[in-house]
């Protein structure tokens, strides 16, 4: 499948009333899962520096994903990839052949995932290693309005990827691993919020 991924994510406090507001909204909840995903790259890290992203993710499905900014798009108030995914049956086969292709497993990043549908829109509520998230993607009139009926200010919103932020935290705290696990924060947690003015658009 090939399409435009249109989203914009938040930082939330309180995850239990933001649950309950979106199931407020008529949302069909889809259930919580935990995620293990791996990140490929090439020796040279060409992937990375042009922010493309080549992901197997192990989760109630195993899933291939590759996602590259689009040309253009004109939405620049939204996080905007081109993604192409795949449902494949058996993750360690898919790793073999990733390998064989010349990529190998650059990082591992985990997260536990709660998913939500409504007729124009995904709500994801995202528990990572340092914070917690949720996620709006649809069209961008419906990300707009969904943001307002959930009472996220959207000048907080935040076009930065996981692992962007990952990187940011990684820099600023001198993080000893390259792995955004569970195990790694639990051993050297950081605080999400001190971050917060730097991850918002503020526009």
């Amino acid at each position: 499948m090939d399409t435009l991924e249109i989203e914009v994510k938040f930082l939330i406090t309180e995850p239990e009333a933001m649950r309950t507001a979106i199931l407020a909204l008529g949302a069909e909840r889809l259930g919580r899962h935990f995620e293990h995903n791996n990140r490929y790259d090439d020796d040279q890290r060409r992937l990375l520096q042009n922010r493309h992203l080549l992901r197997l993710r192990k989760a109630q499905q195993t899933v291939l994903t590759y996602k590259q900014p689009p040309d253009t798009t004109g939405l620049d108030e939204f996080k905007v990839y081109r993604e192409m995914e795949v449902v494949v049956d058996d993750f360690e086969a898919m790793d073999g052949i990733i390998r064989t292709l010349g990529f190998t497993p650059h990082q591992i990043y985990e997260k536990w995932r709660e998913a939500f549908n409504l007729p124009d829109a995904q709500i994801v509520m995202d528990t990572l290693p340092f914070g917690e998230f949720i996620e709006i993607e649809g069209t961008p009139e419906a990300v707009r309005r969904i943001a307002g009926q959930l009472g996220l200010n959207w000048r907080d919103r935040i076009l930065h990827t996981y692992l962007e932020i990952f990187r940011l935290l990684q820099q600023d705290q001198s993080l000893p691993f390259n792995d955004l696990t569970f195990d790694n924060f639990d051993r050297q947690p950081v605080e999400i919020w001190q971050y917060a003015d730097q991850l918002r658009v503020s526009s």
